[in-house]
């Protein structure tokens, strides 16, 4: 007779593969969950994009400072003939019979150094609104014009101490212009911010 217990060790082998299989499953399994946590840290959310910053002119401020830079400029004149003439006895602009002050010339070379900050203003104005780095062009152009009034006593007839005195006077009446109007131009640059809004605050 045969024994009946004989086909039992197979059947327990297979038995014992199976509870051992399950455990891989189990550990397929927790990978899945890593990946899903992976996707999960996918979905953080993107910085918000950064706002551009727009430079511009308050109109206000800046011819405010070229009415002063004016009224600076033609108070240069006014002074700088004084001095030559009353201090230095350097009759610029007109016979020294005329006294300190001289004649109607000072009055216009007065309203021209004032005119003259006027025109500064308003070139820095159009230079603030339209051209890259308008400092640096409105420095070479009142540079320029500066130089250009400082040799044109040389060509006139008059004395040498008469031609440097008056070219003192415009030179310095150049610096000034040139100067305050580009400090004024500081001080009437404004920043303000441009690009998208800010996502709105839901909570």
């Amino acid at each position: 007779m045969t024994s009946p217990t004989a086909p039992l060790p197979p059947e327990r082998g297979r038995y014992q593969q199976q509870p051992g299989g399950y455990p891989q499953q189990q550990g397929s399994y927790s990978q899945q969950q890593g990946s899903y946590s992976q996707q999960q840290g996918s979905y953080s959310p993107q910085p918000a994009p950064r706002r551009r910053s727009q430079p511009t002119v308050d109109a206000g401020t800046l011819w405010a400072g070229g009415a002063a830079t004016a009224v600076v400029a033609g108070l240069i004149a006014l002074v700088g003939v004084l001095v030559c003439r009353w201090v230095f006895k350097v009759p610029v602009l007109a016979p020294k019979r005329d006294g300190a002050y001289g004649d109607v010339h000072t009055t216009t070379l007065v309203l021209f150094a004032a005119g003259g900050a006027l025109v500064a203003t308003l070139l820095m104005h159009l230079l603030l609104l339209g051209v890259p780095r308008p400092k640096v062009f409105f420095g070479w152009i009142v540079g320029l014009v500066t130089v250009v009034f400082v040799i044109f006593p040389f060509r006139t007839g008059a004395p040498l101490e008469q031609q440097i005195a008056t070219a003192a006077v415009y030179l310095v009446i150049g610096i000034a212009i040139g100067s305050l109007v580009t400090t004024v131009a500081n001080r009437a640059m404004r920043t303000r911010s441009a690009g998208p809004p800010p996502p709105p605050d839901y909570a």
